[in-house]
């Protein structure tokens, strides 16, 4: 009789693997290392989201942030603050797929191929310095907008610097034509210049008297239709001479989508009325000389960071209407502007508490 052994029943742990514990053992391994390559493969990708935010009123070391010379100014209450968009990507700030997933699923991010954002690396140096332009050009637009909304003028020497193939003023006017007379009157500014075609529609002939190599030629051509208005089919490069002098102390932001709140700031300051009343007023857009307002990039991810910085109101395109349905932040009122006109009259409606009137986005992507 044999005897009887002591190593038939093996514990759990001494069994050998079943073919389920193997795959869950890989498996396993598999996300592990799936897990450490998203934190440190770097992505390919750009994230996006709310960016600093400047109050255009405020002051640093006593220095205002838009500073005025050559004008006398009157001190503002509340804030007007200009809005940005922060773009990150792996060339300027560390971050990983991991980072990529995770600003996927965030409402106050977006995520886009670093081309679509930022375009191929030989196009990011151009794009930068296009920024950098844009943001100065933004500065002139700015200050010329805004003193003639207050009714100043701002000489302007209007030169041209391209006649289109499509233009009825081809062989009649030159690149370098300086522009000094229209329909018989002087050229002072330029919105002496818009005005007069303002007053014309496609097909109507004018008359232009320009400057050519010290000589003053007479020439007579037919406007032309132009996105629905009547233009000259040339390209002008205005240099102004405003009575002012304003400078932006801001070293860090490009575009031109601060130059609304820019052209508020300086109206504020220049008029002796309290608009605001210290209300916290954000917003966004392109400005042009002629007070336009021009719809911007990213003004959901601008609204965020408005009201994260305290704003209670903020100023949109209204061409920008239809990103605005839908993503206004709570506590955050919203008014669509047209013009720097526009803008103004909301922020004088703001200070007074009297906002029935201003103009919202409605689901037609229109003003009301």
């Amino acid at each position: 009789m044999s005897e009887p052994r002591d190593d038939v029943h093996l514990s759990l742990s001494e069994q050998p693997p079943s073919r389920r514990a193997n795959v869950m053992a890989a498996t396993g391994l598999a996300a592990s290392l799936l897990l450490a390559a998203l934190t440190v493969v770097p992505s390919q990708y750009a994230i996006e989201g709310p960016g600093p935010t400047f109050d255009t009123l405020s002051a640093s070391n006593d220095v205002p942030l838009v500073q005025i010379d050559g004008a006398t100014t009157y001190p503002s209450s509340g804030e007007l603050r200009l809005t940005t968009v922060s773009v990150s990507d792996a060339s300027t700030q560390r971050f990983t797929v991991g980072a990529v997933i995770e600003a996927f699923f965030s409402p106050s991010r977006t995520v886009q191929p670093v081309e679509a954002v930022l375009g191929s690396p030989q196009d990011q140096k151009a794009s930068e310095d296009r920024s950098a332009q844009q943001w100065i050009t933004s500065q002139e637009s700015a200050t010329v907008s805004a003193l003639e909304a207050l009714g100043h003028e701002v000489p302007a020497k209007i030169s041209v610097v391209e006649v289109l193939d499509e233009s009825n003023a081809k062989g009649k006017l030159e690149v370098g034509d300086v522009l000094v007379a229209a329909g018989g009157k002087g050229l002072v500014s330029y919105r002496d210049l818009t005005e007069y075609l303002d007053s014309h529609q496609a097909g109507d002939a004018i008359t232009l008297t320009v400057r050519r190599a010290g000589d003053e030629v007479t020439v007579s051509f037919d406007l032309i239709d132009y996105d629905g208005a009547a233009r000259m089919g040339i390209t002008v490069d205005p240099r102004f001479d405003p009575p002012i002098d304003v400078t932006v102390g801001i070293d860090k932001v490009g575009g031109p989508s601060a130059g609304m709140m820019f052209a508020l700031a300086i109206m504020d300051q220049l008029t002796p009325d309290d608009e605001l009343h210290g209300s916290h007023v954000a917003g966004t857009g392109v400005v042009d000389v002629d007070g336009q307002v021009y719809p911007i990039g990213g003004i959901a991810l601008k609204m965020l960071g408005a009201r994260a910085a305290g704003a209670d109101y903020f100023l949109a395109p209204v061409e920008n209407c239809d990103e605005v349905l839908g993503h206004v932040p709570d506590g955050l009122d919203v008014y669509s502007v047209d013009t720097l006109d526009d803008a103004y009259a909301a922020i004088v409606a703001i200070g007074k508490k009297d906002t029935s009137v201003l103009p919202r986005c409605n689901a037609d992507n229109n003003k009301g």
